[in-house]
């Protein structure tokens, strides 16, 4: 499990540290980095496997002990020019006392495997708009941190919102579908990472697991995934609530976002997942049901939830049992139980305190129904 995150120069930060956990909630207005850190921890995985595939687990040379990431490579963080990925564009500062210097992102994960903390930093320098440069971060006795087989075994995915359902879909190997959820094609996949479930160990009891949750939420009933060989398709149906038999590009985009995250979970046990906008799609009430699902689902396969969302109702469901940072001023976290303000904000709801921090503060009065809020400085 990853359980911190720190970023230096990357985007919109200059340096902040987030606390990780089984389940974690990013929530603020937009452009205010949630999907930046998203994207730092996509980052830093994409350096992980970069390093491993040039030199080795354990093995950091003391001459060019950096590897290359053309920005092709960056399929979860796409840019246009590679100097997009630091603060401000600034790849480099100088001063009279020691010249030119390079500006590096530094990104540092720190987690716990089989009991044991682990710790991997990375830094990134710029190479040249379509490069940059990755090697492990300098510690304090000169020495550089060695990329620990931790770090090597977490299996990080990005997924993006569905951005609509392709109407045919060929049968892909393993490697290429990672491709295509890191560049965002989520469309593409989806029948593919459902014919993994049903192909799987144990894939008839996972089918069926998954199947009853899509009926519970959408009141549909999968079919399983059949392979067309003639065409090298995957095809997949479902029955509709009155019984009709319709492909599953007929669905809503809110059943195939569910259904996307659902199988990428089943098929993948123990990975990180990155997911953007989970509830994108979904009206409120299954907005709850979704975040109650996720959680449940990654508590079977063992997988570790990163969201980045604005829906006040997922902000809610996580308040009380899952790790929740606001992206309001410096990201911090708002849901320390310890604290009386907290205790106070049980009462008026936490999307009262997120909508408080972006007005500046909030007057509670107890005994009414619903708190006033008031510009001001903070209470």
């Amino acid at each position: 499990m990853l359980t911190k995150l720190t970023i230096r120069n990357f985007k919109l930060f200059d340096e902040v540290e987030l606390e990780l956990g089984d389940r974690v909630v990013l929530i603020g207005p937009n452009n205010a980095g949630k999907t930046s850190a998203l994207q730092a921890l996509a980052l830093w995985d994409i350096g992980v496997r970069r390093w491993i595939e040039k030199r080795g687990a354990g093995n950091v040379p003391e001459k060019r002990p950096g590897v290359t990431i053309n920005r092709r490579d960056l399929i979860s963080v796409a840019v246009p020019a590679a100097n997009l990925l630091w603060r401000d564009l600034r790849t480099q500062e100088s001063s009279r006392q020691n010249g030119t210097q390079k500006i590096f992102i530094d990104i540092i994960v720190e987690g716990v495997f089989q009991g044991k903390s682990w710790v991997c930093g990375l830094e990134f320098y710029y190479a040249n708009e379509e490069s940059l440069y990755c090697r492990a971060i300098r510690l304090a006795d000169d020495r550089r941190m060695e990329v620990p087989d931790a770090a090597i075994e977490r299996r990080i995915a990005y997924l993006p919102p569905m951005s609509g359902l392709a109407a045919n879909e060929d049968r892909l190997d393993q490697g290429a579908i990672n491709v295509r959820l890191g560049e965002g094609r989520t469309a593409e996949v989806m029948r593919n990472l459902c014919w993994q479930v049903l192909q799987g160990e144990n894939g008839q009891v996972k089918w069926d697991r998954l199947m009853n949750r899509m009926l519970a939420l959408f009141g549909i009933r999968l079919n399983p995934p059949q392979y067309i060989s003639e065409r090298g398709e995957i095809v997949m149906s479902y029955l509709s609530p009155r019984g009709t038999e319709l492909d599953i590009s007929s669905s809503g985009r809110g059943q195939q976002q569910t259904l996307l995250l659902l199988a990428h979970m089943t098929a993948n046990p123990g990975a990180v997942l990155l997911l953007d906008e989970p509830d994108a799609h979904l009206e409120i009430l299954r907005q709850r049901q979704i975040y109650q699902i996720l959680t449940e689902t990654a508590a079977e396969t063992r997988s570790q939830i990163v969201a980045a969302s604005h829906s006040e109702v997922l902000l809610n469901e996580a308040a009380d049992r899952d790790i929740v940072i606001a992206f309001v001023g410096k990201p911090h976290r708002i849901d320390d139980r310890g604290s009386q303000v907290t205790k106070a904000l049980k009462e008026i709801g936490f999307e009262h305190y997120y909508q408080a921090e972006e007005t500046g503060w909030v007057l509670y009065l107890e005994g009414l129904n619903r708190p006033d809020y008031l510009g001001g400085s903070t209470l």
